[in-house]
């Protein structure tokens, strides 16, 4: 095997090398392979970057929007001819399933550039009538230059997320990926290129934490918009703080699922599998604390076990895989310490949690989905989030008991209720303290519905109408019809 790749930073237009003169290694989670290596940008590669996004600002903003939309329907069209070549990227970066990635990852990004190119013509402000003598209008104006830094579970889709709203509305952006998971954020680039996207519009910066620090603190960036962990997120909004930047966050949670005795029970256990194993368990919004009625948790937990243990451990490579990598050792090795904790607090291992070899991907990490029974609302394995295949499954007997546990938690990202009866349905959800709720089913995002978590699971909403509103700035317009009034 040759030497690995290398991959620079896009900056107006083109890869070009980072004046650190440094670089880091992009490792396949499921075989230990150096896929590339990747340049660390650092304060004056920011500051080269923000330059060409503020020149580049100054063009694309002006341009009508139904223009900037076709651009953005036009990324869309090349992404999809490149589907299988990203959903493989995104394979060989994350360590998810092929099975996954065509559809949750490059699908997703897809429906967002089409969306979002299609809004781009009708961003909009409101005439307000003040009578025979004036009126008033507002104005949704761009931001400016806008940095997006992302997380690794879903690197394609949360470029995606953040950029083409960002771009519909005019705005410039820098791009900061994970560390973890860098290639897509360049394919992306690369597209939006093709596309006929401006030079300097869209920019990639690759690093660690500082990197994304050098870009929260810039006084050349408007806007912050950021999908990680909540103590990231928290140092993030202090670094924007010093500029009183706008900030929109998708951060973590340990959201609830609640099962009532009346639910279509293969149907919520499906849900229930969706909302912990997917991705590895690798997703923010999971479902990690399942809420069974007593009447039915015995047979709940009997159709779990079967189901969870017919899942494939495999190669992501491979269409049959069900279960792929963990992103790193080290993530893997933290999710076996909470498999550790919660055997040590008394909860009871049904199945899972332990480590899989897997023929030719022996250096990868990988590990069979947890379930946990016998679980209490005090234990750690089911008040902070994992981020794993660990799901931890909670008896309860009426509403308002479930509802006041499900919220006690310091994260407010997602829930689901599963019931027949929708009255009560809509009466739980109205009650539990999330961004993102689901009735009979979970962790399903279709483009348009807003995405995004309340208390320390967030701010602001992405995938949506909304998010225009979280790139724009609303100027007041006061226009006055008549002689002006003055009493000296």
């Amino acid at each position: 095997m040759g030497n690995p790749a290398e991959i620079p930073l896009y900056i107006n237009g083109q890869g070009v090398a980072a004046l650190t003169e440094e670089t880091f290694e992009n490792i396949n989670p499921a075989t230990g392979e150096v896929l590339a290596r990747v340049h660390r940008g650092g304060k004056q590669d920011v500051d080269i970057a923000v330059a060409a996004a503020q020149a580049a600002f100054e063009t694309w903003s002006r341009m009508p929007g139904i223009e900037r939309g076709r651009v953005l329907l036009r990324a869309a069209d090349i992404m999809r001819k490149n589907r299988d070549e990203l959903a493989m990227l995104e394979v060989l970066d994350t360590g998810k399933p092929i099975s996954e990635t065509p559809y949750a990852d490059v699908d997703s990004a897809i429906d967002a550039l089409e969306y979002f190119g299609g809004l781009a013509a009708d961003i909009k402000g409101e005439h307000l009538d003040l009578g025979e003598g004036a009126f008033a209008y507002t104005i949704r104006e761009p931001l400016g230059v806008c940095a997006g830094i992302g997380a690794w579970n879903y690197p394609l889709q949360i470029a995606t997320w953040k950029s083409a709203p960002a771009l519909a509305a005019g705005n410039s952006m820098i791009f900061k990926p994970s560390e973890l998971t860098p290639t897509n954020a360049m394919r992306l680039a690369e597209i939006y290129s093709e596309a006929g996207v401006p030079d300097g519009v869209f920019n990639v910066v690759h690093g660690f934490g500082k990197t994304g620090h050098h870009l929260a603190c810039h006084p050349g960036i408007a806007k912050v918009s950021f999908t990680g962990s909540v103590p990231t997120g928290r140092k993030v909004l202090e670094d924007a703080a010093g500029t009183v930047k706008h900030v929109t966050m998708e951060l973590g949670g340990k959201s609830p699922l609640i099962i009532f005795d009346d639910a279509q029970l293969y149907n919520a256990v499906s849900a229930a599998m969706n909302a912990n194993f997917y991705s590895q368990g690798e997703v923010c919004s999971n479902g990690t604390r399942v809420f069974v009625h007593e009447a039915v948790y015995e047979e709940f937990i009997a159709l779990l076990k079967i189901r969870t243990e017919a899942m494939v451990i495999g190669d992501p490579r491979e269409s049959s895989t069900q279960v792929g990598a963990m992103i790193n050792p080290d993530h893997a090795a933290k999710v076996m310490e909470y498999i550790r904790l919660g055997i040590e607090e008394g909860a009871y291992l049904v199945t899972g949690g332990e480590k899989v070899t897997v023929p030719g991907c022996e250096e990868g990490a990988f590990i069979s989905p947890a379930v946990f029974s016998a679980t209490q609302d005090d234990m750690r394995i089911c008040r902070e989030e994992i981020f794993g295949p660990v799901m931890s499954v909670l008896s309860f007997r009426d509403e308002d008991e479930v509802i006041a546990r499900a919220n006690e938690t310091e994260f407010g990202l997602a829930a689901g209720v599963f019931t027949q009866n929708l009255s009560l349905a809509h009466r739980v959800v109205r009650k539990l303290k999330a961004g993102s709720c689901w009735i009979n089913n979970y962790n399903l995002t279709p483009v348009g519905v807003p995405f995004g978590g309340s208390k320390q699971s967030g701010i602001g909403r992405e995938n949506c109408a909304a998010a225009l509103d979280h790139f724009t700035e609303l100027k007041s317009v006061y226009v006055e019809l008549g002689d002006v009034e003055c009493d000296y």
